[in-house]
């Protein structure tokens, strides 16, 4: 199979077969050639649904999305996310659905919607809770929640987020610590001195692990900052100096205007404020297009800051107590969104919570399968005005009371669990078994009468094959039925056990279409 496998035209992976292309538009967002991504994806994507390769499409797409959104192009980006999120519903993806669900609530954030933000972001908290863990699909769904909570500036929530993960990288951590930073950076500025310094130090504390085994410019600008919050502004000032124009030259400006804070902190801590302010109204300059929400009031403050030691006249102390409460204002309105998510979060929940229960009282507990309610909600919704195919099949095992006496009922509830195994295998997304009754089941296909008859006459023969029972021979009888224009639910039943009727007088083991 791996020689086989080795000789194919494409390699092989869960994320199309023309994933390279995708990656490579990621790997242009990531390093901050977002126009460039934009024009890769445009013309990768007519290559991909040419193909029809759905799952590189969507990762194109998102590709572009995340590079329209290091432009500040918020309002292209959002049609894509709901392309995105309505994508991995249709392909029943759960991670996938947490992820673009997470994407969408960063967008909703930049938009100023901050109700639909909390909705989505509960609503993806709640699917990452109940999808499996330590795979590189969780991972990479749990780092979107925590930047869009990250966005939305609910610090205590993305930094649980980042905790949670198990498989460390420097990337991951860097983000965790940034998080940590300006968290604590902005609990300074509200007076809570104690809680700053928790996690200014926690934030430094990660960075210095990973400068000393890979440093490079980023982590060195965000640990610098922290040092310079922390008050060792002597290290901090000598880790960031140097750091600026790489950083800036290399189009990275959120790290950028970290070392120019870093360095204008340091600068005013030594008696210099002027040049301070220098750096501050550099890295304020540098805002325009990429910046957070978060990274304005903190520089303003600084600047605020650095206008009383230059003059401290009133004007200036007018001015720091305006900035001051602007920014207490600011915080007040970040603990209000981390309340609504919270109470959005117990929604969900609740909501969760319901539509588990409705769905064990409409499941069978014996084959897993839907129960008679589940019929019954199903044969209701048939409209005679729809205009969707739908053939339905009524299978009966044949002789099944024979099987009970000789063999017992745990014999026979084991039949019954085996044939409800292969009438799921023979369903596709959207069609549903259920058990009608006793050795009774029906199949509701989305399939015209020539694919409904084609997969009943599969059922009938995959059950007459299997080895259900030892020294068994079990069949099963297949009536269908295609729904008509004008046909009810129960008219269409009804034609189904018709047809069933007429197997089994034609000997069983038949499909009567």
């Amino acid at each position: 199979m791996a020689e086989w496998i080795s000789r194919l035209p494409v390699p092989v992976t869960a994320y199309g077969p023309l994933h390279l292309l995708a990656r490579h538009v990621h790997r242009l967002s990531d390093t901050g050639q977002a126009h460039e991504a934009i024009t890769a994806a445009d013309a990768f994507l007519v290559i991909a649904r040419t193909v029809r390769d759905d799952k590189t499409t969507r990762f194109l797409l998102q590709g572009k999305m995340y590079a329209l959104l290091a432009l500040g192009r918020v309002t292209e980006a959002n049609p894509l996310a709901l392309t995105l999120l309505h994508a991995q519903r249709t392909a029943g993806s759960v991670l996938g659905e947490a992820k673009a669900l997470c994407d969408l609530a960063r967008i909703n954030m930049l938009s100023d919607h901050y109700v639909e933000c909390m909705r989505n972001l509960a609503r993806a908290g709640v699917l990452l809770g109940d999808a499996p863990t330590e795979s590189d699909r969780h991972r990479s769904a749990l780092c979107s929640f925590a930047e869009a909570a990250t966005a939305a500036e609910l610090y205590e929530t993305a930094a649980s987020a980042y905790e949670h993960l198990r498989h460390r990288t420097s990337t991951f951590d860097l983000v965790h610590a940034v998080t940590l930073l300006y968290w604590g950076i902005r609990l300074a500025h509200v007076g809570r001195a104690e809680e700053a310094r928790t996690r200014l130090r926690r934030s430094a504390e990660i960075t210095h692990t990973w400068l000393e085994t890979c440093p490079n410019p980023t982590i060195t600008a965000a640990h610098a900052l922290a040092l310079a919050k922390l008050g060792e502004t002597t290290v901090a000032e000598k880790l960031a100096r140097p750091v600026i124009m790489e950083l800036r030259d290399g189009g990275h400006h959120q790290y950028a205007r970290m070392a120019h804070l870093a360095l204008g902190i340091s600068l005013r801590a030594h008696g210099f404020p002027q040049e301070a302010r220098r750096e501050f109204i550099a890295a304020r300059d540098l805002t325009e297009d990429d910046s957070r929400p978060d990274e304005r009031p903190i520089i303003r403050f600084e600047l605020a800051l650095t206008a009383l030691d230059l003059d401290d006249g009133q004007p200036s102390r007018d001015l720091f107590e305006a900035v001051e409460g602007q920014v207490r204002d600011l915080w007040r309105l970040r603990l209000q969104r981390l309340a609504m998510l919270r109470q959005a979060r117990q929604r969900e929940e609740t909501e969760a919570a319901r539509a588990v229960a409705e769905r064990l009282v409409l499941r069978d507990p014996l084959t897993g399968l839907g129960n008679r309610r589940r019929f019954d909600v199903l044969i209701d919704a048939v409209s005679p005005t729809a205009n969707a195919p739908l053939t339905l099949l009524l299978i009966d095992l044949d002789h099944f009371k024979a099987v009970n006496d000789a063999y017992s009922h745990s014999a026979g509830d084991q039949a019954l669990r085996e044939v409800a195994a292969i009438l799921r295998a023979h369903c596709r997304q959207g069609d549903e078994a259920v058990r009608y009754a006793g050795d009774e089941f029906v199949v509701f296909l989305h399939a015209d009468a020539a694919a409904g008859a084609e997969v009943g006459e599969r059922i009938r023969a995959a059950v007459a094959h299997a080895d259900i029972l030892t020294d068994v021979h079990m069949t099963v009888s297949v009536g269908v039925a295609t729904w008509t224009p004008g046909m009810t639910g129960n008219a269409l039943f009804q034609a189904a056990d018709s047809r069933l009727y007429a197997a089994k007088w034609s000997g069983r083991n038949t499909t009567a279409a």
